[in-house]
């Protein structure tokens, strides 16, 4: 375990990085031993000093594809706040980022709190109000994306900013196992998946994060927003993009950089 004055250094380094748009090295190059749970406390650490409320949560690396690209075998998880939401009429500044990128998600809106421990996938249907078509917006604080698994945690699960569509389509309407999703920036194609990517079923991560967060004392509450994971692999953002995600069932959602 790292010292508390090691796990605030860490955390120090890292509020640096996002703040002045500086990448560091990897945490674990310093801390080859940095474990889940120290990172989680760097992550907490950073959080708590955060002047917007927490909105909701994000699992990250819960498909093979985005395993496969970052070189892990297990999801995360982050926080979303407020400051991180994003309206689609208006463009993002890419230059707010370190290296931006977009992936396609089903976002779960909650109509009640989730149970901790012994959390299922019934129970997440059941508190889920509605779906949402979603883009979450990632970012690395850690030079060129040379993240394992404890930096990415450490570093909020690489969050950074989320964008929900207009439609808002409740659990009886859709299979949200079976929804297709494709990106285009402009008219190209950039990357197309399907919602069981994510761990065979969406809701399936989202009952292992209401449990995984319950450890530390954290509850998903009725309100928050939950992106479950990336449908398909990542892509860079660069100014001048204008991405739209269109989603079988649940319609579309845009985002562009300037």
């Amino acid at each position: 375990m790292l010292t508390d004055t090691e796990l605030s250094t860490v955390a120090d380094r890292l509020w640096a990085a996002e703040r002045d748009r500086t990448p560091v090295r990897p945490i674990t190059d310093e801390y080859p031993k940095l474990d889940a749970a120290d990172a989680y406390r760097i992550q907490l650490h950073n959080i708590r000093r955060r002047t917007g409320p927490v909105v909701g949560h994000k699992v990250g690396l819960s498909s093979l594809a985005m395993q496969q690209m970052m070189g892990v075998d297990e999801p995360d998880y982050g926080h979303l706040l407020a400051d991180m939401r994003v309206d689609e009429r208006v463009p993002v500044e890419a230059a707010r980022y370190c290296y931006p990128r977009v992936e396609v998600e089903v976002g779960f809106v909650l109509g009640r709190d989730l149970p901790g421990d012994g959390c299922t996938e019934e129970d997440v249907l059941k508190a889920t109000e509605a779906f949402a078509p979603a883009i979450e917006l990632i970012d690395s604080r850690i030079v060129d994306w040379r993240i394992r698994l404890a930096d990415t945690i450490a570093d909020n699960a690489s969050s950074a900013g989320f964008v929900l569509g207009a439609a808002r389509v409740p659990p009886s309407a859709v299979d949200v196992r079976a929804i297709d999703a494709v990106l285009r920036r402009g008219d190209e194609e950039v990357a197309r998946g399907r919602s069981d990517a994510v761990l065979g079923h969406p809701a399936t991560a989202v009952a292992w994060l209401a449990r995984t967060v319950a450890r530390f004392g954290v509850r998903l509450r009725a309100g928050h927003v939950i992106l479950p994971g990336a449908c398909a692999r990542a892509v860079d953002a660069r100014p001048g993009d204008a991405f739209t995600a269109s989603f079988t069932g649940l319609g579309d959602v845009s985002i562009s950089f300037v």
